[in-house]
């Protein structure tokens, strides 16, 4: 098994999250264990907030089911069930998180109280700053959590390339290429400002866009089980960030 550095990296670095992370957080009452659930917290605990708070939850009530489901995970397990070959993780999490608000709404009208350290700080006044700056409340939760995951995503794989590539000025001007060519900056533009001809800026962005989409797909593939369900995965994803 990984040790903690592997399987969980600080802020600087970019942890590794996919399939060897999920295996790990299997290893029952282990530091391993803990720290591999840490890291897929911070892919999944907005998504999820946002998804709660959509639905009318309050904010403390809000945080209580996002910290508690975490804590259940690990706990109970439930990351044993989780098989690729029949479904996407995405879909899991979700429905696992559904399952677990429902038990909690049960066990409350019971006048009982889930147990279960908390496995994730969850700064509420971060998480609702990030909410207050959601799409109109036409997106319903489930369309909020397949956004915010699909964001998330998107940001990982960034900080991935960036580190790749040598954070410089040069990375920091090609990378608002990668999704499009921005308004008001143009090849030649750019060229002029890092001293390099346009034919090279293009052959950059390039190479970058396809870095970004083979790490994008990286980060998808273990967490499905063939390559036409990274392919279906990625296909989602831009549809609900364009959406």
């Amino acid at each position: 098994m990984a040790d903690l550095d592997t399987v969980a990296k600080g802020r600087g670095q970019f942890p590794t999250t996919r399939w060897s992370v999920i295996l790990a957080t299997r290893e029952p009452s282990t530091a391993v264990a803990r720290a591999a659930l840490s890291n897929l917290c911070q892919s999944y605990w907005y998504p999820l907030y946002a998804y709660i708070r959509r639905q009318g939850h309050a904010v403390e009530d809000a945080q209580d089911l996002t910290q508690g489901f975490f804590a259940v995970l690990l706990e109970k397990d439930y990351l044993a069930d989780f098989d690729r070959e029949r479904g996407r993780f995405r879909s899991f999490m979700i429905v696992a998180f559904r399952h677990y608000v429902g038990n909690e709404h049960e066990r409350r009208r019971a006048g009982k109280r889930g147990g279960g350290a908390s496995v994730l700080s969850l700064d509420a006044e971060d998480a609702e700053r990030r909410y207050r700056l959601e799409p109109a409340h036409h997106l319903t939760p489930e369309r909020i959590y397949d956004r915010r995951w699909a964001l998330v995503l998107i940001d990982r794989t960034l900080e991935r390339l960036s580190q790749e590539s040598a954070p410089s000025a040069r990375f920091d001007r090609l990378k608002m290429f990668l999704t499009g060519d921005p308004a008001g900056v143009s090849y030649s533009q750019l060229a002029a400002e890092l001293g390099i001809s346009e034919g090279a800026v293009k052959v950059a962005v390039h190479r970058l866009r396809r870095r970004f989409r083979d790490l994008l797909e990286a980060e998808i593939s273990d967490t499905v089980a063939s390559p036409e369900q990274v392919k279906d995965e990625m296909r989602f994803l831009l549809s609900v960030v364009s959406a």
